[in-house]
């Protein structure tokens, strides 16, 4: 059983099924296939927003970088959480891919900023000092990389925040899609609605090979970011591949049903806790990640029974007394069912 990541879960079959269907006849490439046009009218249809523009690309990394370079300048300064993926997974893409750009970080308990912290970090640049990066982009990740949410309300107070400024606002939703099924709102609601002007539109971690959306709000960015996609390497050839899967992940509401699925597991889980001696959950969970803190003796059960999920107690968490707190990642994929998150509540136990 791996518990350790949805990137580590199978893709979804409706998802291979595509795959082999675009695969087996001829197209034209780099995206100007059937698949990807029908692809790009379903994330418009999807977000309710049929103005904007859309690129796909194979990471959500390249995702990122690709939206956040096109929102800011070489000069300005990007804010995010201290726990953000752009911060802390991916390897200054976000910096390279901006041409020097920025990252700030803003704290925040839950892996979640407040409008009072993101205003006290822009206090610290003041109004047109050439000695200072400026005021460029603001990042919320969605779900968040402790596994919470942010609300609509939360999304448009921070946005306000950042308008203020002058800044432009991106979302990293890697785990969108947990987080809309989880809230029970339309995606428009948790994205533009409330002021996002990009979205990373993730497809991974969520049943499909891979494959990310770079969705802008603001169509009159789209030429740049079609040449940022192009310098950087991140417009392949075969796009079809990457249409095939974005259609099949959002035609009929797979994209919301696998979500749902893992969300579920994830719920289970988190009922069956109590049942459990020692543990707590670290931050309530709004989807399908949340960190935990266990003895080290249920960890140990675990791992000697072959579960994998990410430790986080030095180099070597095993070792130590065994009614010692230890804390841990648990993330479920769409793929996890009852009997999975039984047999590992079993173990914990003991």
């Amino acid at each position: 059983m791996n518990f350790a990541s949805d990137n580590a879960g199978p893709a979804a079959p409706r998802i291979m099924d595509a795959m082999m269907e675009a695969n087996a006849d001829h197209q034209m490439p780099y995206g100007n296939d059937p698949f990807t046009a029908r692809a790009v009218d379903l994330v418009r249809e999807v977000l309710e927003a049929p103005e904007a523009t859309v690129h796909l690309v194979a990471t959500g990394t390249a995702a990122n970088a690709l939206a956040l370079s096109t929102l800011v300048r070489p000069w300005d300064a990007i804010f995010c959480h201290h726990d953000a993926h752009v911060e802390v997974d991916e390897c200054g893409a976000v910096e390279l891919f901006a041409g020097g750009a920025k990252l700030r970080r803003v704290p925040g308990a839950d892996a979640k900023m407040t409008p009072d912290a993101l205003a006290e970090a822009l206090a610290e640049i003041g109004p047109r000092d050439v000695h200072s990066v400026q005021p460029g982009a603001l990042t919320l990740t969605q779900l968040t990389e402790r596994g919470t949410a942010y609300t609509p309300d939360e999304i448009g107070a921070l946005v306000e925040v950042a308008r203020s400024r002058g800044m432009k606002v991106h979302m990293d939703g890697a785990r969108f899609a947990n987080a809309v099924a989880a809230a029970g709102i339309s995606p428009a609601e948790m994205t533009w609605k409330t002021g996002i002007d990009a979205l990373s539109f993730g497809g991974t971690k969520n049943g499909c090979l891979g494959v990310e959306a770079v969705v802008l709000f603001r169509p009159d960015l789209d030429w740049e970011t079609s040449l940022r996609r192009k310098r950087t390497g991140h417009l392949w050839s075969k796009g079809k591949y990457l249409g095939a899967q974005m259609q099949a992940y959002l035609e009929d509401g797979l994209w919301l049903d696998l979500a749902g699925r893992a969300n579920a597991a994830m719920t289970r889980l988190m009922a069956g806790l109590g049942d459990v001696p020692g543990a707590r959950a670290v931050s309530p969970p709004a989807g399908n990640l949340v960190y935990l803190e266990l003895p080290r003796a249920a960890h140990a059960r675990a791992v000697a029974a072959g579960v994998k999920y990410y430790l986080y107690a030095g180099e070597t968490p095993l070792e130590g007394p065994p009614d010692e707190p230890v804390r841990c990642r648990i993330v479920c994929d769409w793929s996890k069912g009852k009997d999975d998150v039984d047999a590992l509540l079993t173990l914990w136990r003991g």
